[in-house]
């Protein structure tokens, strides 16, 4: 049976050191593996996982053609790996570049208002949601009590704009403040993750949370490197979830929300 972890990070092996302790410190959290890909599935071989959605942060618009080039030659070389692209506000042609990440094989995108220091309702974001709706996913931050650029209020107004836009709005839809995502984010097209919250709220609240927000809507997803990818699917195994919303959360919502299938 497949099992996905639905958000991990990856970095080229020569930056993976310094790339996810720049995370870590972000999130004043200890991260617990390196980040190449390697790493990722040696610390995995042992777990229940059979596929990652994997992808990474561009903190400047030059980094964006050398990230999307390197999360697809990764999944070229490892079939497990379901790779999302990387946009950022500043990156001159949009446009042609989520084409070039279709030719290329990615089957989505990822943003982080926080790291990039941008609403994500932006004007600059509402053009690459117009780009993208319809044709890809977009996985995005949402929340953090210390900042404002991604409020789950923000995205709100996002979906409401864009209403065939698909989005993960990661992390129960606001890290630190999941509450408020489930309050904002009752949208069919907004599913939402796991990553970097079993440590915050416990097996019981998680269970609750995926119940609240729906079962169809909810992926798995660890935060690799931050977060151990085999540590956090030996919790989600134990949390108490029946068997059918066990399937819907480790590989059925992300079948569907991928458009991708997942054997």
């Amino acid at each position: 049976m497949a099992f996905v972890d639905g958000h991990a990070h990856i970095y080229p092996e020569k930056i993976a050191e310094k790339a996810g302790q720049s995370i870590s410190d972000f999130y004043t959290i200890p991260k617990t593996g390196g980040g190449p890909v390697n790493h990722l599935l040696e610390s995995t071989a042992n777990s229940p996982i059979t596929h990652f959605i994997v992808h990474s942060v561009a903190v400047k618009p030059g980094n964006v053609e050398t990230i999307n080039n390197f999360i697809a030659n990764e999944c070229k070389e490892h079939p497990q790996l379901i790779g999302f692209g990387c946009m950022h506000q500043d990156y001159e042609d949009m446009e042609a570049e989520v084409n070039r990440m279709i030719d290329l094989g990615l089957k989505g995108v990822k943003i982080h208002p926080d790291i990039q220091h941008v609403n994500l309702d932006d004007s600059r974001l509402m053009k690459l949601y117009e780009i993208i709706e319809g044709r890809l996913p977009i996985v995005i931050h949402t929340g953090d009590y210390r900042f404002d650029f991604s409020h789950p209020r923000r995205l709100k107004e996002v979906l409401k704009s864009f209403p065939n836009l698909v989005v993960d709005a990661a992390h129960f839809g606001g890290w630190s403040i999941p509450e408020l995502g489930y309050d904002l984010l009752g949208n069919e097209n907004c599913y939402v993750d796991t990553s970097s919250s079993s440590f915050i709220m416990g097996a019981r609240r998680m269970r609750e949370l995926i119940n609240l927000f729906g079962t169809e809507r909810v992926l798995f997803g660890s935060d690799y490197p931050l977060f151990s990818s085999q540590d956090e699917a030996e919790f989600i195994q134990n949390i108490g979830l029946s068997d059918e919303v066990f399937e819907k959360v480790t590989w059925k919502n992300a079948e569907r929300f991928t458009q991708t299938k997942i054997d």
